[in-house]
């Protein structure tokens, strides 16, 4: 915008300051032929093209549906530096599954699958009800709800504890049972009477290297100490053809943050087999929002995906901030899209439908800018040709007249609107590349093409207008 601002001051204080000089040269022009001139001269083209590429832009996102709240949410896409995304739902299918309890120190196996299947009892997610289903199916737990327990206190996950849990009042005191990140079990333990030793620590990383998530269970007798009695070992699968995309984003020079309520051996892990950049360990609202500020310190743009209330503020700070359909209203309210599909994935495509609009402009502000120097040989000849014979020289296509060399500039200009309509809504066709690669495509194939084209076009629309009476 700043560009085609002060390429149009530029010109129109040319062509108001030529009339008085092209006087005293004895070359008056008339209004016809300066309002010609300067309709040739400014960026009239890219001008006229600039809202149908924005709309296209999100049509595209519409056609996905993907609710943008504005036009400059879809041109910060295209911007983008730095992508956060979740690591369940969109690097990996979410539907993390027990795939085995392995007990600490002398635990004994079924003491641990009772303890972690009560503790996953009032757990709806699908990790939870994978607990309870494989304490039954693979160490013949009786299937329990939550109507038999009396006098119990459910504990529910928050991104702060990191860890649920049930407590039930029994004869002999409170049987307290947690479940939840390692790091945050481990401190209940300790908070609680109890040592957390290195027998944890040693089973907690094999699973995280193995790309695993640890859930550790422990409990609490009434006045005895905590005991840690063992993990929980969930096994996670990275999407297929995620790390191309990845790939594909590190081309384009955008850099890639998995965040993640894992522990960093496990987040670490899933990052390496994903391809990601870099990753956000055991994140809280709190570290989200510093890792948004932080990056957006260093001049970069962000985008990210969310859908609780506790994301709202990440999202209010990130500069695209796709908010999920099925989530709170304060997350959509926040965010500057929604995803009707709810499907954090689409946060990639939102990003290239972004760069494709951006592709698009750049494209064709170079071919509008390029195009005017062949208008140029055409107009400046015919204006003072009569007086200074030499520039008739300049008049390189050979066109018949004045009157129709001004003509044909000015109609191919219009038709020049109409023609490149159709490539402003369909969009310059989008390839994963550096900036570099797609300044010499643009200059390559917009440049070079905007300066040959025009030539063309105005010496082919001279040889209809000379045969137009009265404007040969």
């Amino acid at each position: 915008n700043i560009l085609l601002a002060s390429l149009t001051i530029v010109f129109l204080l040319a062509v108001v300051t030529l009339q008085p000089m092209a006087t005293y040269a004895g070359a008056e022009q008339t209004i016809v032929v300066l309002v010609a001139l300067l309709v040739a001269l400014i960026p009239t083209t890219i001008g006229a093209l600039l809202s149908a590429i924005g709309i296209a832009g999100m049509d595209r996102l519409v056609q996905r549906n993907v609710l943008a709240m504005s036009g400059r949410a879809v041109e910060a896409a295209g911007d983008v530096s730095t992508l956060l995304l979740d690591k369940t739902g969109t690097i990996t299918f979410g539907n993390r599954q027990a795939a085995e309890f392995l007990p600490v120190g002398a635990v004994d196996v079924n003491r641990l699958a009772d303890a972690a299947q009560l503790s996953s009892l009032a757990d709806e997610t699908p990790e939870g009800r994978s607990i309870v289903v494989l304490a039954k199916e693979k160490y013949g737990l009786r299937a329990r709800h939550q109507g038999e327990l009396e006098h119990a206190t459910w504990i529910e996950f928050t991104a702060q504890t990191r860890m649920s849990g049930v407590d039930v009042v029994e004869s002999g005191g409170v049987h307290a049972t947690r479940k939840g990140a390692a790091a945050a079990v481990a401190t209940w333990v300790r908070d609680h009477g109890g040592q957390a030793d290195g027998a944890l620590d040693t089973v907690v990383d094999r699973i995280s290297n193995l790309g695993g998530t640890p859930l550790v269970v422990a409990e609490k007798r009434g006045a005895e100490p905590a005991d840690v009695l063992g993990v929980i070992y969930l096994k996670d699968v990275v999407k297929h053809g995620i790390k191309e995309r990845f790939d594909d984003l590190r081309a384009m020079g955008i850099k890639t943050v998995m965040i993640t309520g894992d522990n960093p051996l496990t987040a670490a892990a899933i990052a390496e087999e994903a391809g990601v950049d870099d990753y956000l360990a055991e994140a809280t609202p709190e570290d989200k929002m510093a890792l948004i500020r932080q990056e957006q310190a260093g001049g970069k743009l962000v985008a990210m995906t969310g859908d609780g209330t506790n994301d709202a503020p990440a999202l209010a700070q990130a500069d695209v901030g796709v908010a999920m359909n099925t989530g709170t209203s304060a997350a959509k309210e926040a965010g500057n899209m929604v995803d009707l599909d709810s499907n954090p994935t689409k946060l990639i495509e939102i990003v290239e439908i972004g760069k494709q609009l951006l592709i698009t402009r750049g494209a064709l502000t170079t071919f509008s800018i390029a195009n005017d120097v062949a208008k140029y040989f055409a107009i400046i000849p015919a204006m003072f040709a009569s007086v200074y014979p030499g520039l008739s020289r300049l008049n390189i296509m050979h066109l018949h007249s004045p009157t129709s060399a001004i003509t044909s500039a000015i109609i191919f200009n219009a038709l020049i609107i109409i023609g490149l309509i159709p490539l402003a809504l369909r969009g310059v066709r989008y390839r994963p590349s550096s900036a570099s690669a797609l300044l010499r495509r643009n200059l390559g194939v917009y440049g070079v093409g905007g300066l040959i084209l025009p030539f063309i076009g105005i010496k082919v629309i001279d040889l209809v207008v000379q045969f137009v009476p009265g404007l040969h």
